[in-house]
């Protein structure tokens, strides 16, 4: 029967390109009495004739495939079979409809994945396999000719992973071809595989791969079979070399995670409890395996959820409340597959990560962090992301959950001694107290020197070089959850100079940014740490900076008792200059009560002091301060003098901030002496510098003022989009200023915008 196929082949394809039998023999270099032969349907061919004969026909590609297959000899011939070898479907799978979406579009050809080869990247425990089994079901019945499903044993602790001439076997077996006829070596196994695929619509799972070397040989000749492969690793080299489709698994949605554990446990217990599921959910970070095996422990004992809740809560102890009992499926395991699968030196900055205080982490800090150079430390990131051990979650920044946290911070402990683990901690905490101490003196150069010096940084940190003001601002905000938390760490350590000078390298990033709340925490702890230091100077600044804090979260009687406080101490350690800018602080304190004559009272005497030590930053804003608070007086005349005399001197001295506060004043009094096109024509100037500035609050003040000015002139349009700008501001920074602005824009009959966070 084979005979006969395959001499129809030979024919076919001879006539196809008018050739004789004896012409075909020359080309072939074989006899033509062997042609005439085969097509008689007479004899098996060598495996060398075929091949010679394929060349001769000029066949290539999935033709080639079918015609070398009609010429298996009948010993050899395999009926066809339809394997359906998928493991049994994950019960109470739950969330993963966005990836599920993006299975189905892959399969519909929306996003066709080029070579039908998708792979599934995750963390160990993420739910690879329960994806790739799950949705595998789901499309069964499009995959008419079967399913295969092997596991690779990738990271498998009992058994060495399985390498591609021990997996063709299986994969050939589960096609229908016996072990005794599969070929022996793999050159040919991988012939033969790709032979019994040709044309055939099949899925095919290829689970717990180690790396793309282990599956690029398991992969089809054909288009018309889609591989899933599932693997710690994000395999690379397959999307770049074989054009695979990479679909990467992150954890859980809170919601998914929540569906997940009712899937477990029920509706009705999940909903009598539910404080407690989202504390199980957050203690287990939304990571799924650990969510099954909470879950099992809740099934298990019959423990309230509170109970099992409160046995996750200490991460010291989270990783054996997440112990399976199974060697290999207790979370501590699946972690361990991974973490020994690593370079040394990628395996000791995993460990070094579980130090880091914060939630993410750039390439200069885990250089720092490590001691090393940042082209290496970005080497040893990339691996450890392509292990799924960290996430980039965005260019150059990595994050990594808590229970992988806990994992790092065990084996940190076990394999770091404790004064490697100290240097690391001080490497990283002086890496971002001298880039956020250079990147203030972008942001303000003309802010007075911070009253403790910082030590020159020792050569292994890295300090990130900020080219302006701009670069400066866009590290703070990415960086404002790290520096907080470095400050936290420093003061829990007892690190009184890190904690103090770490307040005052991000006051005015807090300040511009509108941050109340954190800038006070930060002096607080400041302060704390100057009283330990007993230094009074370093006291006096915290007191000051606290009264700003204070004041901006219109706690007036804690600003005043702090801002008479650093008065005090900086009489005390005869200080005018810290004296003169204490009562600056005062002076607005005062006004903001409802003061204006107290506050231009101390204003004068803020800027005698100033005058006195020749201070001319000092005088230039001063000036602006007692012409601001001469205007809420009434005295226009004298506001104007004053302030035009202070942007004089500013603009000498080239300080954009005081220039911008200047022109919001100027804006202001033009604006009482009814020049309303001057007063439009500074406050416009104001804005550009604040918006240069990232001053969000300042900007969002003089918006609500220009939109007056406007509303004045009867510009009502250009009025409402002012106000806008403003309440728009106010309202994410959550302020009460936003009511004020809000009805002003309700006045002009103009629906405002929905701003989320706005305080009501």
């Amino acid at each position: 029967m084979a005979g006969r196929a395959f001499g129809e082949q030979v024919r076919g394809h001879r006539h196809r390109l008018g050739l004789t039998q004896e012409d075909l023999a020359g080309k072939a270099g074989i006899d033509p009495k062997t042609v005439r032969s085969l097509e008689a349907g007479r004899g098996s061919p060598r495996p060398a004739t075929v091949r010679r004969l394929a060349e001769a026909l000029g066949l290539e590609g999935q033709e080639r495939e079918r015609f070398c297959a009609s010429a298996v000899r009948p010993a050899e011939a395999v009926a066809p079979t339809v394997p359906a070898q998928l493991a049994r479907d994950i019960a109470g799978f739950a969330g993963r409809r966005r990836e599920l979406d993006r299975l189905d579009r892959l399969l519909d050809g929306a996003e066709n994945p080029a070579g039908g080869v998708i792979v599934l990247s995750g963390s160990a425990g993420v739910g690879k396999t329960a994806l790739a089994l799950h949705w595998a079901h789901r499309v069964a019945d499009r995959f008419p000719d079967g399913q295969l499903c092997i596991n690779l044993r990738g990271f498998d602790p009992s058994a060495r992973a399985m390498t591609p001439d021990e997996a063709l076997p299986i994969l050939l077996d589960g096609l229908g071809v016996p072990a005794e006829s599969a070929p022996a070596s793999l050159d040919a196994q991988i012939g033969r595989y790709r032979s019994q695929l040709a044309g055939r619509r099949m899925l095919i799972v290829l689970d717990d791969a180690r790396d793309a070397k282990q599956v690029r040989p398991l992969l089809p000749g054909t288009a018309s079979v889609l591989v899933v492969i599932t693997s710690r690793n994000q395999l690379s080299a397959l999307v770049a070399r074989d054009g695979a489709h990479p679909l990467g698994l992150q954890l859980l949605s809170p919601a998914e995670a929540g569906e997940l554990v009712a899937q477990r446990l029920g509706g009705d217990r999940v909903s009598a409890e539910p404080e407690a599921v989202e504390a199980i959910v957050a203690a287990c970070a939304r990571l799924p395996l650990a969510l099954v095996i909470a879950a099992a422990r809740a099934q298990q004992t019959g423990f309230s959820l509170t109970a099992i809740a409160e046995e996750l809560r200490d991460s010291g102890r989270r990783l054996d409340a997440l112990d399976s009992g199974d060697r290999s499926g207790g979370i501590r395991s699946v972690f361990s597959w991974s973490y020994t699968a690593l370079s040394p030196s990628a395996a000791r900055l995993f460990r070094l990560l579980a130090l880091h205080p914060g939630a993410d982490i750039a390439t200069p800090a885990a250089a720092s962090l490590a001691g090393h150079p940042p082209t290496q430390t970005r080497r040893l990131l990339t691996e450890l992301a392509d292990a799924n051990l960290v996430t980039e979650h965005a260019p150059d920044r990595y994050a990594i959950h808590d229970l992988l946290r806990d994992y790092a911070t065990e084996l940190a402990g076990h394999r770091d001694p404790e004064p490697d683990r100290r240097a690391a901690t001080a490497r990283l905490l002086l890496h971002y107290l001298h880039t956020a101490h250079r990147a203030d003196r972008l942001l303000n150069p003309q802010r007075e020197p911070s009253r403790l010096p910082l030590d020159p940084p020792a050569p292994d940190v890295i300090v990130e070089h900020l080219a302006d003001g701009e670069k400066a601002m866009r590290w703070f905000t990415a960086e404002e959850p790290n520096l907080v938390a470095a400050q936290r760490y420093a003061a829990d350590a007892g690190l009184d100079s890190h904690t103090w000078q770490l307040a005052w390298s991000i006051d005015t990033y807090l300040i511009r940014r509108g941050h109340r709340h954190t800038l006070a925490g930060t002096w607080q702890a400041a302060l704390s740490a100057a009283r330990r230091l007993r230094d009074q100077a370093a006291q006096a600044q915290a007191h000051r900076a606290l009264a700003i804090a204070q004041l901006a979260v219109k706690q007036y009687q804690k600003a005043r008792q702090h801002a008479e406080k650093a008065l005090d101490l900086f009489a005390a350690i005869d200080d005018p200059i810290g004296e003169a800018h204490a009562r600056r602080n005062l002076a607005y304190l005062l006004w903001r009560q409802g003061n204006p004559e107290e506050a231009l009272r101390q204003a004068q005497r803020g800027l005698a002091l100033f005058r006195a030590a020749d201070h001319r930053p000092g005088v230039a804003n001063e000036l602006n301060g007692v012409g601001w608070y001469h205007a809420e007086l009434g005295q226009y005349g004298q506001a104007l003098h004053c302030c035009r005399q202070a942007l004089l001197l500013l603009e000498e001295l080239g300080d954009r901030v005081g220039i911008a506060y200047t022109l919001d004043s100027l804006g202001y009094v033009h604006h009482h002496l009814g020049q309303h096109a001057q007063a439009i024509d500074c406050y416009q100037r104001a804005i550009a510098l604040q918006r240069q500035l990232g001053d969000r609050h300042d900007l969002a003040d003089t918006q609500a003022r220009l939109g007056d000015t406007h509303h004045a002139i009867g510009d009502d349009q250009a009025a409402h989009d002012a106000w806008q700008e403003a309440l728009t501001v106010y309202g994410e920074l959550q302020l009460a200023e936003a009511r004020s602005v809000e009805e002003k824009i309700h006045a002009l009959n103009l629906k405002p915008s929905p701003i989320p966070g706005a305080v009501r």
